[in-house]
């Protein structure tokens, strides 16, 4: 008797989606453990978790208002990953996207007000992509490892924006604070609900969430990522222009994440800051795992880990429990969901028969 793998034909994205939701919930449960070790009722912890998030307007703003960069930053990691390119380096796009917002929106160049807001937008989006072309460049070309490439350029970029926002870019009225200068009013998004933070980038991300479920499902450029994904000898045999189609996903992928850090500057903080983002590059991977690199599933897995970290404070602050526990939930579902996806693509097979002489 022994135990052998079978592959399984390609799962459903309800299934996958399932596997994701399975995984949350045993993450949650495995984190019970250290909630009673650090002397806590988990359900009373949880229930303050979800009040915390969901339990007020208030609540729920701040909910989606961390949200919406994930959102953007996990469509970045999900449209990556069905190509096979392994982009790492979201954070260094986020802030290169922060960084042209504010050289575009602070007054340097001179727009009519109305052409600000979009003017901002493309200038964060180009200069994400690129942060994302060029490794992938050097990596058909090369041979190099884009995820080494991706990965370093994140230090890169942030140290770059703290030698700008120490230098030229520095606000003179910031009496000293290590900021750039601020946008100017008419390339600030506007608030989606008065006297509360949540803006119009969610908005921005719902919309790219939308644009690329469509581009995945509808379009030729979808059947080629899928193809190329698949098996770039295949799909260059097919004919599909495989090194074309890797700097589209290339350019797409950084492109959404350079959209985030111009979520971030014009409808959060209004100046760029080496401080700008807590990790939401890096969480985007988990977003994309967990979301089964699904666009639409990509808002709901945002919208869970936004939740967990939102909900966490609140809930330190009722019951003492540090708040890093969101990162050890976030942690174990990214894992739950890595397991689950091994036992989507195999399947555990009991064999009886008696091994031949």
């Amino acid at each position: 008797m022994s135990l052998r793998l079978d592959p399984r034909a390609d799962a459903s994205i309800g299934l996958r989606l399932a596997v994701s939701f399975a995984s949350g919930l045993v993450a949650l449960l495995i984190v019970a453990i250290p909630v009673m070790a650090a002397g806590g009722n988990p359900f009373s912890a949880y229930l303050l978790m979800a009040q915390g998030a969901f339990g007020s307007m208030f609540a729920l703003s701040e909910t989606l208002n961390r949200a919406t960069p994930l959102i953007l930053t996990g469509l970045a990691a999900a449209i990556a990953f069905r190509a096979r390119l392994w982009n790492i380096g979201a954070e260094g796009q986020l802030y290169m996207g922060a960084l042209a917002a504010v050289l575009v929106g602070s007054g340097f160049l001179q727009l009519p007000p109305a052409l600000m807001i979009p003017a901002i937008m493309i200038a964060g989006f180009l200069a994400g992509g690129l942060m994302m072309v060029v490794p992938t460049i050097l990596k058909q070309r090369f041979g190099a490892d884009e995820v080494v490439i991706t990965l370093l350029l994140n230090f890169v970029v942030i140290l770059f924006v703290q030698m700008l926002i120490e230098g030229p870019l520095k606000d003179p009225l910031a009496m000293g604070w290590p900021q750039s200068v601020p946008l100017l009013a008419e390339a600030r998004f506007d608030k989606l609900i008065p006297r509360l933070r949540t803006h119009w980038g969610l908005l921005v991300g719902l919309l790219a969430a939308i644009l690329l479920w469509l581009m995945v499902r509808k379009t030729v450029l979808g059947f080629e990522i899928k193809a190329v994904g698949e098996n770039k000898a295949a799909a260059r045999f097919a004919g599909i222009p495989v090194d074309g189609t890797m700097l589209k996903v290339a350019l797409i992928s950084g492109g959404l994440a350079g959209l985030a850090g111009v979520g971030e500057v014009a409808g959060v903080k209004f100046y760029l800051s080496a401080d700008l983002s807590p990790g939401f590059g890096y969480s985007g991977i988990v977003v994309a795992m967990l979301a089964g690199l699904s666009p639409i599933g990509s808002v709901l897995a945002a919208i869970f880990i936004a939740a967990v970290f939102v909900g966490a404070d609140s809930m330190s602050r009722a019951t003492g429990i540090s708040s890093y526990i969101a990162d050890l939930v976030v942690a174990l579902s990214l894992l739950c969901v890595l397991v689950g996806s091994f036992f989507l693509r195999f399947r555990l097979i009991l064999d009886n028969r008696k091994a031949e002489a």
